[in-house]
């Protein structure tokens, strides 16, 4: 009697093919354990190399001390080809559409023939340390420019959210063959100080009808600013923003001129729908033309450097002091005395820098 067969048989299926090859698998793992030479870093990026500048970039960022190194070493022999760009700063309070803004001007600087790099700062979390880095998300159109480089960087425990490592980034960009920069902060703290230090025009962005009018009233940030822009001026907003625009213009008077004889200016913007890009494009340029023919660009940017370099010292300072084993004994031996209420702050933090 033969067997039945069972209607729950299973077929042999279509073999697939090999989707990487033997030799392309190979080819991998020698590329993946190959270290690229300073020199091949320099060619890359001179080259306008994106690949080659994003892993510049990501050694610049790196406290390995091996990374440092071969960062230091690009970096020498990067900057004579630097400082020929024009570097922006843009800020404003989260929501004020900086992404929005950034790409629609971005793109208009690109429709030009400019090349741009963006240089966004991510906010880190203070608990696991880690960032969402969704700058590349948000501006989907730049992102896919061949002629725009975006950078989302987390702003670590640096100061105000700034990521420490930004100005290094800003020589490999340039080098790379990027006439403008922007800078991107986090809109939070400090950061706006900081980012001033290293920019050659900033750009506050304002939203109206957020009771922000009676900011400008306030020091401070305003007084930073080279350029006011009220964004989202569109639909019913559009009033709201030439009112605080007359009410900006107001503040901005009572303040006196600055050193680079720059009277800052207030204009209304619509980034969703391409209105004002073009004006402020023209206020920046504007700006640069009067700060180079009276020095005052270069002056400005020396003395950026001088700031950077003093910074720079106090940050080696201070890795140094914590790194010192015997310092590392001292201060948990401190921090038991202040626990224990046989010390005073100042006075640990005293016998401390003696040691």
């Amino acid at each position: 009697m033969s067997k039945k067969k069972s209607a729950l048989q299973e077929n042999k299926g279509v073999s697939q093919p090999e989707t990487t090859s033997k030799l392309s698998a190979e080819k991998i793992k020698l590329n993946r354990g190959k270290q690229n030479s300073v020199q091949e870093f320099v060619t890359k990026i001179l080259e306008g190399n994106i690949t080659f500048l994003s892993k510049a970039i990501t050694l610049v960022e790196s406290t390995n001390a091996k990374h440092q190194q071969k960062a230091n070493e690009i970096l020498e022999q990067c900057l004579p080809y630097a400082n020929k760009s024009v570097r922006i700063g843009i800020t404003g309070v989260p929501g004020v559409g900086k992404s929005t803004f950034i790409e629609a001007f971005g793109k208009h600087l690109t429709s030009k023939g400019k090349k741009v790099a963006v240089l966004a700062v991510d906010p880190s979390s203070s608990v696991n340390k880690g960032s969402i880095l969704g700058d590349k998300t948000r501006m989907e159109q730049l992102v896919t420019d061949k002629n725009a480089f975006i950078r989302p960087s987390p702003s670590g425990t640096s100061l105000g959210g700034v990521a420490q490592k930004t100005r290094e980034s800003i020589i490999l960009c340039e080098a790379a063959g990027f006439d403008t920069i922007i800078i991107e902060t986090v809109g939070v703290g400090q950061s706006e100080t900081v980012v001033h230090s290293m920019v050659d025009f900033f750009l506050l962005l304002k939203l109206a009808g957020a009771g922000d009018e009676l900011q400008g009233i306030k020091r401070g940030i305003i007084e930073m600013a080279d350029a006011i822009v009220i964004n989202k001026a569109d639909g019913e907003n559009e009033k709201n923003a030439k009112i605080a625009k007359v009410e900006f213009n107001r503040a901005l008077h009572l303040y006196p001129l600055k050193e680079s004889k720059w009277q800052p200016k207030v204009l209304t913007a619509s980034a969703l729908h391409n209105f004002g890009i073009e004006q402020i494009d023209h206020m920046i340029i504007d700006y640069i033309t009067l700060t180079k023919e009276s020095n005052y660009f270069y002056k400005k940017r020396n003395e950026q450097n001088k700031y950077w370099l003093l910074s720079t010292i106090d940050q080696q300072l201070k890795a140094n002091f914590y790194q010192n084993e015997k310092i590392k004994i001292a201060l948990a031996k401190e921090i038991e005395n202040l626990e224990n209420a046989k010390t005073t702050p100042f006075n640990a933090a005293k016998k401390l820098l003696n040691l």
